[in-house]
């Protein structure tokens, strides 16, 4: 088979087993200075020439940015609800493998998770770092915020210890320690009662503490001196921990197993040479490294575009907006006007775009910021504004139940949802979504991918490791475009209609994440 059909080729899958030191930082609750540590650890390992991949357990991108900028290396997010199980081993085992040891940074409480009941295991909730760490078979080494507190730390360890006996914690750092004598009590505590060894201790850095805002830290994009957090906290662990004991519970692990990614490799005939957008500028830098290399896989080129500071948009075949802070940039992105109005012209034209979060933002009417409506690209009649308190938090399940250029109806979709900003006004009757939820609020609680002719944009972040589809469809819409392009080029009065064709989306097999189906 040729030309722009799609063809599948299967491979035989292959099992692999390698060493790969690993271990994973945990936390009694979010808060307590994970990243900033683990940051530390990270580059204080690679300082002495050790080569380190990151890990960020969870959906979340600022912590990652943080973790890539400090390893000199992409940190990847493992998820056990975006990802199955298999996935997880296949990321972990080839970025892994490849570096002398593989730190991943939990989030949240060591046992936080989906909900309150033991699943899918006695002694930890599904979704948590404890299954995560358990999944991988590495070690926990638990850090500890120990403010205002002495001997307390020790029976809150131990609580972590009874939980569950197979996860292995195997040591503790202590956070935020005030006083030499404070120190003394806890490791006391700690060493005798819980029987782990102490491999840190580390004072409060109240002059280093990484800046926060509405959706957690300040982004690397957007700090001035963002090397100077990361030399902080190496130099922080280098004074204060024992990094040849953390490494050598890193090492001291069960080879890690896993198979290949799948069975099916998946080429898109002529989809070689498509080029699609990506915007990538410190308004929008929330974008998984796995979404990216997938596009690239199918044969995408990946154009990087600015849209704080470029003029035009270039000849392009789809468009990736992703999240970030549009918010904060409100007014520089109204600013950039020629910009927003060659967005515009060209997603009239029919170019596929699928935007998440703040690339919804953007695309919407308005962002109205201290009173002042600043003008976004206008395709969706929405004007949003800041709020004070998160409109969307946590884990999403979509079903797909309209027609859409991206996804068959019936296909359901897990994702992720954290933002603050909410609808201050719209006209409901001119919207059209693609998704009805299942889990989170998405849009309006019940609903959410609001579809304008070839444009997808939703509040739900979705991970091309766990949703198969995304990367295909994205690509699939862009040689599409391509291919209407040459056409007019060649006979401009027989260009085809700039919008999808149902049988492009319904004709497709109706698989949703991890082998979910639902409808016909």
């Amino acid at each position: 088979m040729g030309g722009d059909r799609e063809r599948v080729m299967r491979n035989e899958t292959a099992v692999k087993s390698q060493p790969c030191p690993r271990l994973v930082i945990g936390s009694l609750r979010g808060g307590t200075g994970k990243t900033l540590v683990t940051m530390g650890i990270i580059a204080a390992w690679r300082a002495q020439g050790i080569r380190v991949a990151p890990f960020k357990k969870g959906p979340d991108y600022i912590d990652p940015a943080w973790l890539t900028l400090a390893a000199g290396r992409p940190c990847r997010n493992l998820d056990t609800y975006l990802m199955s199980e298999k996935q997880i081993l296949f990321s972990a085992g080839e970025h892994g493998s490849g570096a002398d040891i593989l730190v991943v940074e939990g989030n949240h409480g060591l046992y936080d998770g989906l909900d309150a009941h033991p699943d899918p295991g006695p002694g930890y909730p599904a979704g948590s770092t404890a299954e995560l760490a358990r999944l991988l078979q590495a070690p926990v080494v638990l850090l500890v915020d120990c403010t205002k507190a002495t001997r307390t730390v020790a029976a809150m360890v131990l609580g972590c210890q009874r939980m569950d006996p197979e996860v292995h914690l195997a040591g503790v750092i202590l956070n935020r320690v005030a006083t030499p004598r404070q120190e003394a009590a806890i490791r006391t505590a700690v060493e005798e009662i819980c029987g782990l060894p102490v491999l840190g201790s580390i004072p409060r850095l109240p002059d280093t503490e990484l800046p926060e805002r509405h959706l957690g830290l300040l982004t690397p994009a957007e700090h001035r001196e963002a090397a100077l957090p990361i030399t902080v906290a190496r130099r922080a662990v280098e004074n204060h921990a024992d990094l040849e004991a953390i490494r050598a519970l890193a090492t001291a692990v069960p080879p890690l197993t896993w198979t290949s990614e799948s069975n099916e490799v998946k080429s898109l005939g002529s989809a070689r040479g498509v080029r699609i957008g990506v915007v990538r500028d410190s308004a929008f830098t929330f974008y998984y490294p796995e979404n990216l290399e997938a596009l690239e896989r199918l044969g995408a080129t990946l154009v990087e575009i600015n849209a704080l500071t470029d003029p035009d948009l270039p000849p392009l075949d789809a468009l990736y907006i992703g999240g970030g802070y549009p918010e904060t940039h409100a007014g520089t992105l109204a600013a950039n006007s020629g910009f927003r109005k060659a967005l515009r012209r060209e997603i009239e034209a029919g170019l596929p775009v699928i935007a998440e979060c703040g690339g919804l933002i953007y695309l919407g009417e308005a962002m109205v910021m201290e009173g002042v409506a600043q003008p976004m690209v206008g395709v969706f009649p929405v004007t949003f504004e800041l709020g004070s308190r998160p409109q969307g938090h946590g884990y999403t399940r979509v079903e797909v139940g309209e027609t859409n250029p991206f996804f068959a109806a019936g296909t359901v979709l897990r994702g992720h949802e954290f933002r603050y900003s909410r609808v201050r006004g719209a006209r409901p009757g001119a919207l059209r979504m693609a998704f009805r939820m299942e889990r989170g609020y998405g849009f309006d609680g019940k609903r959410d991918g609001l579809v304008y002719k070839n444009v997808l944009a939703s509040f739900c972040h979705f991970h091309a490791g766990g949703t198969r589809e995304w990367a295909s469809a994205l690509v699939r819409q862009a040689r599409l475009h391509a291919n209407r392009r040459r056409a007019a080029a060649v006979h401009p009065s027989s260009l085809p209609s700039p919008l999808w064709g149902e049988g492009e989306v319904e004709g497709r097999e109706r698989v949703g994440v991890r082998g979910e189906t639902r409808g016909s």
